[in-house]
This record gives structure tokens, sequence and C-alpha cells, in this order.
């Protein structure tokens, strides 16, 4: 083990924290709520939570590799694997990264100026959650529901007439254009914290809050841009591919 590596475990969480954002996430995933601990050392949390902290450490150099798929490759694949990337997203939003940022919302204590954003925030978030999820759930069972639908009727899975009253249902440009954008569901988070704006003498639990709001919108504009121009075009393709195959199928008997 490294000197540096080393010399973390003796150092207050709040370094450690403010050193690497990242580190919070990582301390929520053990169970381990950072801005209840600033000043304990690592070593000493490790020991109240019995977790070995080279084993956290580990974690934290793991998290700092992982690369997401670029655009361009998400491009080549076809459309199950865009969907399973998309599905695998979504458990990580609900599972990982809502309960870390309602962790905060709900757990962190400051005085002063923060403390009236946080307790707007204890109101606000737990309904952008709620439409959050919804909107997930809805997408799956819809969206991802009809292309599943599409790729059975392109294996011959149906009857012609069954296939032809599945296709009346739903088409996927009505889907497109019902699709609502996520950047326009955190725009009351954005006017809460005045665009995440933080004065300088701000605690370092309220810092890594907005940074974490911060990065959460960007993955949910990221995740929302996936799906308008790759997911919906490659369904809608899908779509006249099978419609053009019954067509085929139609004239020919």
């Amino acid at each position: 083990m490294s000197e540096s590596k080393s010399n973390s475990h003796h150092k207050p969480i709040k370094e450690l924290v403010e050193e690497n954002y990242v580190f919070a996430a990582v301390l929520h995933y053990f169970g381990i709520d950072f801005f209840l601990y600033e000043h304990n050392s690592l070593d000493e949390v490790c020991q109240k939570f019995k977790i070995n902290p080279r084993q956290l450490i580990a974690e934290l150099e793991h998290w700092a590799l992982q690369k997401e798929p670029s655009h361009e490759e998400l491009y080549l694949k076809p459309i199950e694997v865009l969907m399973a990337y998309l599905k695998r997203k979504h458990y990580f939003f609900v599972r990982q990264e809502l309960p870390f940022l309602s962790n905060m919302i709900g757990g962190i204590k400051v005085e002063g100026h923060y403390a009236g954003i946080l307790a707007d925030l204890k109101m606000l978030f737990p309904m952008f959650v709620e439409d959050f999820i919804h909107h997930i759930h809805e997408e799956e069972t819809t969206l991802f529901n009809r292309i599943k639908l599409l790729q059975e009727i392109e294996a011959d899975l149906y009857r012609l007439p069954d296939a032809l009253k599945i296709l009346e249902n739903k088409p996927i440009a009505n889907l497109s254009d019902q699709h609502e954008a996520h950047d326009d569901e955190m725009i009351g988070i954005r006017q809460l914290t005045k665009d995440y704006q933080l004065e300088v003498e701000a605690p370092t639990a309220i810092k890594v809050l907005y940074h974490e709001l911060q990065v959460f919108e960007k993955e949910l504009q990221v995740h929302a841009t996936i799906e308008d121009t790759l997911l919906f075009p490659k369904a809608i393709e899908l779509e006249r591919e099978v419609v053009r195959r019954l067509r085929k199928k139609i004239i020919s008997n």
C-alpha cells in the first residue's frame, strides 16, 4: 500500500470528501453518512462500521475508473442493447443516486442561509423523486414494452390479425411526442438553489450536495439525449420495417 493511501486513513472524512466529492457517494454505498462523521478519521469510521479501509479506498478507485459509453458507441449498438443500458441507468438512478441525494437533503444540519434552502428542498425533492420514478415506470411499461412487441412481431411470433391490432395501439411517434425532457424536471431545484450558487464559506456538506445535484442533472440531460436521438429513432425505424413486412405479407396473401 502506498504512503499516500496509508496517510489517507488518518485524514478526517471532511478533508477526504473535499479532495474528491465522489468519496461521499462511496461512503454512502457502504452505509456511512459522511456529514455525520466529518471530523472523524477514515480509520475511526471504518472501525465503527467494521469496514476494511483498503476495501473502501479500492471501491473509490474503481468508481474513478468507470467510464460511460460514448454517444457514437451506443449508436452502433442494436436497440435491445441500448434498452438494456438505459434500464441499468434507471436502476442506478433509483437505487443509488436518488437515495444518496435524499439522504443528504434529509440529514445535513446547517445554520443560516442554507438551513432555509434545505428546509424547502426537504419538501420539494420527494415530489421530484415521485414524479421521476413515475416517468421511468411509464417509459418502461409503454415505450420499452412497445419495442419488445415490435421485435416479437418481426420474429413472426404473432398471427397477422394480432400483429395488425398491436401496431394500431400506441405508435412510437405518439410516444415520442409525449416524451418529457428530463431537464425540465429539475427546474424547481435550480430555481431554489439559484442555479446551485454557493458562498465561498459554504459548509462542505452543502458543497457536496450542490455538486451531486448538478452531476445528477447532467446525467439526466445525457440520458434524455440518448433517448431522444438514439432510442426513439431506432424504435421508429424498427416500427417502419415491421409495417413494411406486414404489408408485404398482406399483399402476398
